[in-house]
């Protein structure tokens, strides 16, 4: 399986990272090591003294497809949950002024956290879901599909122009305005609409 991600996909928080909005989406990728097992802490990595959590609705492929047309985009994904990328945001500040690629400072191991899967057919509107993240039992960020500048159909349409996609595959849509660090000790509980997704703490 593959993590293909999207940023810069919320017009705040493309302003707050001081970034252009796109006129397409921003892919790039984890590669599986990224995926942090579910019932593990997440663990600082030591090249790192600035990580920041991003809270993203994650989508999950179901079947086999390559230059997916928008309108039958929906046929590709059957569940969605919330997640955390995780970003080492000194290395990837570097990397950007070094006009570097920057994937050590994204697809680092255990750097995709993601939730309990839901099934589509629960959310009466994709285009419309709350999801959001506590961080030690305080709000931290918030967000809302309805803000996305590129939909699902859009990102998956996109991204299958250059990726196979395979079942299995899991599609990171992009963070809301809000992301910030995370210390030794955080407490992480993320939420997509009132159920609780995911939870774990920071080692």
């Amino acid at each position: 399986m593959k993590i293909i991600c999207i940023g810069r996909n919320y017009a705040e928080h493309a302003k707050e990272m001081h970034h252009d909005i796109p006129d397409k989406p921003v892919v790039f990728m984890k590669p599986d090591t990224a995926l942090k097992r579910k019932n593990m802490p997440f663990f600082l990595p030591d090249f790192s003294s600035e990580v920041h959590y991003e809270t993203e609705i994650v989508l999950r492929i179901c079947k086999h497809g390559k230059s997916i047309e928008e309108k039958f985009a929906h046929k590709y994904f059957d569940q969605l949950t919330a997640g955390i990328d995780f970003t080492a945001r000194d290395l990837q500040s570097e990397m950007k002024k070094k006009g570097l690629p920057w994937e050590i400072s994204k697809a680092f191991d255990n750097s995709a956290c993601v939730g309990d899967f839901f099934p589509v057919k629960n959310f009466p509107d994709l285009s419309n879901i709350n999801f959001c993240m506590y961080k030690n039992k305080k709000l931290a960020q918030r967000g809302n599909t309805k803000d996305m500048i590129f939909s699902f159909a859009k990102i998956i349409s996109y991204a299958s122009q250059f990726f196979t996609l395979l079942e299995g595959d899991f599609i990171f849509t992009g963070t809301p305005v809000g992301v910030g660090p995370v210390t030794i000790n955080d407490h992480i509980e993320c939420f997509v609409e009132d159920d609780s997704v995911l939870e774990f703490d920071v080692k």
